[in-house]
């Protein structure tokens, strides 16, 4: 049912801070901050040729990411996204299984402007999975 790795997702308490460690220390392509109220969050990708590392900042204080950093004032990694070609019959198939997919279970247009949808942490070993439909 997966694809590739889309990206990994890091909860930073300051999104500029830690964009420029990535570009300033690591030299790699940081793109432009974005903001995705519809999430909660504002968030930059670096591209790192063979996927993304996403940056992760609360926007409002009503963001799951404020709740995150709360937990980890630190900040640490939040989740990790994988394509689907068909978010659809994925949401079937994992609710079929048993999985749990959060909110209202229907998906939502993500950061690159394509379906996403977020899977329980309990029902991944801990682990907050998105999934992103690519493809379509």
């Amino acid at each position: 049912m997966i694809g590739r790795l889309n990206h990994i997702a890091i909860a930073v308490p300051d999104l500029a801070a830690a964009a420029a460690k990535y570009r300033d220390r690591l030299g790699a392509s940081v793109g432009a901050p974005q903001a995705l109220p519809e999430h909660g969050v504002s968030v930059i990708f670096i591209d790192t040729g063979n996927t993304k590392v996403e940056l992760l900042e609360p926007l409002g204080a009503n963001s799951p990411i404020a709740a995150f950093l709360e937990k980890n004032p630190a900040g640490g990694m939040h989740h990790l996204c994988f394509e689907v070609p068909d978010i659809l019959a994925a949401i079937k198939t994992l609710e079929g299984q048993g999985a749990r997919v959060l909110g209202d279970g229907q998906p939502r247009t993500g950061a690159h402007g394509l379906p996403v949808i977020f899977l329980h942490p309990k029902d991944f070993d801990g682990t907050l999975i998105e999934l992103e439909q690519v493809g379509r």
